[in-house]
C-alpha cells in the first residue's frame, strides 16, 4: 500500500544536466527530481538520459521547473549537446551496465543491436566485435577519447585494464567516422569512459560461479580539493568449459588488471590521465584452427599497457584540448601449448606512440572545430614483416624478434556546426597520409543534419528526424599483411578499405516511450577479408585479399518503454526495451568461397530485456537475443555448413543496499550448446555467477 503524504513540498524537476557542480542541490531544502530517466534501452539510450551518478524519477507531478543544459556527446569534433547534435549516438549509461548480467564489456555489447559480438571464450577471453556487417578491424576502439586500437590485430582489443564497475558510460557511433575520430573508424566507433569517483570511498567485489569462475577486485578512490586520483586492480580465472581430445584443459583462463587514473580541474584548465595494464592467459582451443590444421590446444599470453594525458582548456575564444598516448601490446602464440619443439611460439610486440589536438572556437556563423593527430605504429615480431636491420632480444626467452613494420599515421580534420534552433548541420573532413606504401593525402568528408520536428530543447516530448553522409578509410592490419601460419597466407600488398554510408531516421523521445527507427546502406571498396576456395580440397588456405566491393543495406528500429511512467500507481513493472536490425549485402563472393569476416554477417539480430522490481530492494532483469547469421563454415570433417539461428536467454536477481548488493546471474539459461557463433569453436552451456560488493564512504 502508498502511504498517504502530508505536508508535501514545492518539487522542483531537472530535465538536463550539464558538466557543472551544481552545489545549489545541497542547500535548496526541498525535494528535487531528476527526471531524466536512465532505462537500460542499450540500442536506443541518448546521451540525454546519461549522468555521472544514477538518478532515478518518479511520478510526482512538478509545480515548477528548472532547465539545466545537456551533458556533452561525441558524435562530432566539436563538443555538441544531445539536443543540438546532429548525429545520434547509442549511450549505455552505469545502470545499463551495473544491471546486466555479464562479466566484461564484451558481453555487455552482445545486446546492443547493431554490435555483432562473436565469441571465442566465455566472459570477453577472446571477443571480435563489428558493426552493421563490418568486420573486427573496421571500428576504432576508444578509452576516454584515445585510441586503443592494436594495428597488429583487432582480436584482442577488449583487453581492457578497467573494471565494468568504473566505466561511467560507453558511446557507441554508427556508421564511418573517420570526421569525429579519425583512420580505423570505418564502420563505426566505441567509446569507453571512465571517471575517478566524485568522493573519496573504496570499494570491493567478490564473485564466483560455473567452470571453476572466481574473480576478486577492488578500487579505492582519494579526492582531496581538486585533485582526484584512483586506483583499481582485478584477477579472474577460470576452468574453462571444454577439454581437448586428449583430455587436456583448452579454454581455460587467468589475469589480472591494474588502473590508475586522475584529473584536476580548476577554473582555467581539466587535466586527465590513466595508466593500466591488462595481463592474461588463456587456453585457444580451436579459435584458429583450420581443416588443413585441426590443433585443439592452442595457447595466447597478452600483456597491454595503456597511458594517456589530455588537457582541456576552459576558457579563452579558441578552447584547446590536446593530448599525448602510448600503448603496447605483447603477445606470445603457441600453436601447441608447452610444446615448442613441436611449433615455434610466435612473439610479437607492438608499441604506439601519438600525439592529438582538438580545438573549437564559437563565432556568429555557428561553431568550428580543428585539428591534427600523429600516430606511430611499430612492430617489432618473430614472424610479422619484414626483414629488421637489427634483431631485439624477446625478454624472458633465447629468442629475437628478427621481422618488424613500421608506420606514421598523420591526420587533420575541419568541421563546422551550424546551431539553429530546430535545425543542426554539422560538415567537414578528415584528410590522413600514411608511410605505409607511400599513401598520398587523401581527403574523405562527412555531412551530417538533424531537424527537430516536436518540441524543443527543454521539451519532455521531442521528435527529430536525422540524415548523414560519411566516408572513411581503414589501413590493414599488420597480420593481414604478413600472417604465415599452416593454413594462412598473408598479402603485403593489400590496399587500404574505404567506406561511403547514407543513413536517414528519425528519433522521438519521452518519458514514458522512446522510438527509433533508421535505413543505411554501406558503400565499401576494396574490403579485406580472409577466405578460402574449398574447390581446392586439401590444398585450401586462409588468404587475405580485397574485396572489389561490398554494398550493405539496412535498418534498425528500437522502442523502450517506462511502466513507472505509463501506470505510476504500480511498481513492479520498471522499464521494457526491444530492438530489430535487418541486413543485407550485395557482394561478389564467387563459387566455393568460404569467408571468417566479411562475408558472414547477422542477417537478423532481435533483442530485448525487461527489468522488475520483484519485492522491495530484489531487482530482476531478464535479456534476451536472437540472431541468424549469413554465410558458411568449412567443419573439420571437410563440410561445408551454414550457421542456424538462435536464441539465448540470461537473467539477473540483485538486492541492492547503499552500502552492499548481492547478485546471481545466469548466463545461457536453457542450456543451448548446439549454437555456433563462430565456426568449429565451441561455446558454454549454462554459466551461473553469484557474487557481492562492498562500498566504503572516507571522510
Amino acid at each position: 500500500m502508498y502511504k498517504p503524504l502530508f505536508m508535501k513540498r514545492e518539487v522542483i524537476v531537472f530535465h538536463h544536466f550539464q558538466r557543472k557542480g551544481y552545489s545549489l542541490f545541497a542547500c535548496l531544502g526541498r525535494e528535487v527530481i531528476i527526471s531524466v530517466l536512465s532505462v537500460a534501452t542499450l540500442s536506443a539510450t541518448k546521451a540525454a538520459v546519461i549522468s555521472n551518478e544514477v538518478w532515478h524519477a518518479d511520478s510526482t507531478q512538478a509545480v515548477k521547473t528548472v532547465v539545466l543544459d545537456d551533458i556533452g556527446v561525441n558524435g562530432s569534433r566539436a563538443p555538441l549537446t544531445n539536443s543540438q547534435a546532429a548525429r545520434m549516438v547509442t549511450v549505455l549509461s552505469r545502470e545499463d551496465i551495473a544491471q546486466a548480467p555479464v562479466q566484461s564489456v564484451n558481453d555487455l555489447l552482445k545486446y546492443a543491436v547493431g554490435i555483432d559480438v562473436r565469441q571465442r571464450g566465455a566472459h570477453g577471453t577472446q571477443t571480435d566485435i563489428s558493426m552493421r556487417g563490418g568486420t573486427q578491424e573496421q571500428i576504432i576502439i576508444l578509452l576516454n577519447g584515445i585510441n586503443i586500437c592494436d594495428p597488429q590485430t583487432g582480436h584482442n582489443v577488449m583487453d581492457l585494464p578497467v573494471q565494468l564497475s568504473e566505466i561511467i558510460r560507453i558511446e557507441v557511433l554508427e556508421g564511418p567516422a573517420g570526421r569525429a575520430y579519425g583512420t580505423s573508424s570505418l564502420v563505426g566507433a566505441i567509446n569507453i569512459v571512465t571517471r575517478p569517483a566524485a568522493e573519496s570511498g573504496a570499494d570491493m567485489g567478490l564473485e564466483g560461479g560455473s567452470f571453476g569462475y572466481l574473480k576478486g577486485d577492488a578500487r579505492i578512490n582519494l579526492k582531496h580539493g581538486q585533485w582526484n586520483n584512483q586506483l583499481s586492480g582485478s584477477y579472474s580465472r577460470s576452468d574453462g568449459f571444454s577439454r581437448s581430445k586428449a583430455g587436456k584443459l583448452n579454454n581455460d583462463y587467468s589475469g589480472s588488471k591494474m588502473f590508475y587514473q586522475g584529473n584536476y580541474e580548476d577554473d582555467l584548465i581539466r587535466l586527465s590521465w590513466h595508466a593500466g595494464v591488462a595481463d592474461k592467459g588463456w587456453g585457444s582451443s580451436t579459435f584458429y584452427a583450420s581443416p588443413a590444421w585441426q590443433a585443439d590446444e592452442q595457447y595466447e599470453h597478452t600483456t597491454k599497457i595503456y597511458t594517456a594525458i589530455q588537457v582541456e582548456t576552459k576558457q579563452g575564444v579558441v578552447r584547446l584540448k590536446p593530448s599525448v598516448y602510448w600503448n603496447q601490446h605483447s603477445d606470445r602464440y603457441e600453436g601447441y601449448r608447452n610444446q615448442p619443439d613441436k611449433m615455434k611460439y610466435n612473439y610479437n610486440r607492438c608499441d604506439v606512440v601519438g600525439g592529438a589536438l582538438n580545438s573549437y572556437f564559437d563565432w556568429v556563423a555557428g561553431r568550428t572545430a580543428f585539428g591534427a593527430e600523429l600516430r606511430n605504429e611499430n612492430l617489432v615480431s618473430g614472424n610479422l614483416g619484414e626483414p629488421l636491420q637489427r634483431s631485439h632480444h624477446i625478454y624472458g626467452t633465447d629468442r629475437d624478434y628478427t621481422l618488424g613494420i613500421n608506420r606514421t599515421n598523420i591526420s587533420a580534420h575541419l568541421e563546422h556546426n551550424i546551431l539553429l534552433d530546430r535545425l543542426t548541420i554539422s560538415a567537414g573532413f578528415v584528410a590522413v597520409k600514411s608511410s605505409w606504401s607511400n599513401m598520398n593525402m587523401t581527403i574523405y568528408p562527412g555531412v551530417d543534419a538533424s531537424y527537430r520536428i516536436m518540441g524543443n530543447e527543454h521539451s519532455a516530448n521531442t521528435l527529430k528526424v536525422f540524415a548523414s553522409w560519411n566516408n572513411s578509410l581503414r589501413l590493414p592490419s599488420f597480420t593481414e599483411m604478413y600472417y604465415k601460419l599452416k593454413g594462412y597466407m598473408a598479402d603485403p600488398h593489400l590496399k587500404p578499405e574505404e567506406m561511403q554510408a547514407f543513413e536517414v531516421g528519425a528519433q522521438y523521445a519521452g518519458p514514458a516511450l522512446q522510438a527509433k527507427m533508421s535505413v543505411f546502406h554501406h558503400h565499401g571498396r576494396n574490403m579485406i577479408d580472409w577466405i578460402m576456395d574449398t574447390s581446392l580440397g586439401n590444398d585450401a588456405v586462409w588468404q587475405s585479399v580485397n574485396h572489389t566491393k561490398v554494398n550493405t543495406y539496412g535498418a534498425e528500429a528500437s522502442l523502450a518503454l517506462n511502466f513507472r511512467q505509463l501506470f505510476p500507481t504500480q511498481s513492479f513493472l520498471k522499464t521494457f526495451h526491444l530492438s530489430y536490425s535487418y541486413l543485407y549485402q550485395d557482394k561478389d563472393a564467387g563459387a566455393n568461397i568460404v569467408s571468417q569476416y566479411a562475408l558472414e554477417y547477422l542477417r537478423h539480430k532481435l533483442t530485448s530485456n525487461l527489468q522488475l522490481n520483484i519485492w522491495q530492494k530484489l531487482q530482476g532483469n531478464i535479456y534476451m537475443r536472437w540472431q541468424d547469421r549469413v554465410g558458411n563454415y568449412t567443419d573439420f570433417s571437410g563440410n561445408v555448413k551454414k550457421y542456424n539461428p538462435f536464441a539465448l536467454f540470461d537473467v539477473r536477481l540483485s538486492w541492492n543496499e547503499p552500502q552492499y548488493s548481492l547478485y546471481v546471474e545466469a548466463n545461457n539459461v536453457f542450456n543451448n550448446r548446439d549454437y555456433v557463433d563462430y565456426g568449429n569453436v565451441p561455446q558454454p552451456g549454462t554459466w551461473i555467477v553469484a557474487g557481492c560488493r562492498y562500498r566504503f564512504t572516507m571522510k
